[in-house]
C-alpha cells in the first residue's frame, strides 16, 4: 500500500518526519483527512488544533498545532506550524495550569483575546497528550 511522506516543522525545530497511512488536521475550512494519492491542497491550520498522523502497526502520532499551513502534493504532506508540540512532550500539569489561568482571565474580561488564544492552545496541548478537557 502506498504511504505518505510527512514532515511536521515549526520555526524552532523539526517536530517529526516519517511515513504514514493518513494525516488528519483541522483547518479554517474544517477537518481534513489526507491519504495516499490525495489531490494537491494547501490549507490554513487553526489556532489550537490537533494533528493526528496514523501509522500502520504503530500508535497514532498526535501533536498540538497552533496556526500555520498544511501542504499536500505527490504523497508528501508538509505541516508548517507556527508552534507545535508532540503529545508525548506535553507537560500536562503546566498545560492545565495555563488553561486555569486563561479561563480566570476570560471570566474577568470576556474580551481578553490573548486569554482566549491561550485557552485554545492549552486545550489543544491537553488533547494531544490524551487528556480530557
Amino acid at each position: 500500500m502506498a504511504k505518505l511522506r510527512v514532515g511536521v516543522v515549526s520555526p524552532e525545530r523539526e517536530i517529526w518526519s516519517g511515513e504514514a497511512d493518513m494525516v488528519i488536521a483541522k483547518t479554517v475550512d474544517g477537518e481534513i483527512g489526507i491519504m495516499p494519492q490525495h489531490a494537491p491542497v494547501l490549507g490554513v491550520l487553526v489556532e489550537g488544533g490537533v494533528l493526528r498522523v496514523k501509522r500502520e502497526g504503530e500508535g497514532d502520532l498526535v501533536a498540538a498545532v497552533h496556526g500555520g499551513f498544511i501542504s499536500v502534493a505527490d504523497d508528501e504532506v508538509s505541516v508548517l506550524a507556527e508552534v507545535a508540540e508532540l503529545g508525548s512532550e506535553v507537560d500536562v500539569a503546566a498545560a492545565r495550569d495555563a488553561l486555569d489561568r486563561a479561563q480566570a482571565s476570560i471570566e474577568a474580561n470576556q474580551e481578553d483575546a490573548d486569554a482566549a488564544i491561550e485557552a485554545k492552545r492549552a486545550k489543544a496541548r491537553l488533547r494531544a497528550a490524551g487528556e480530557e478537557v
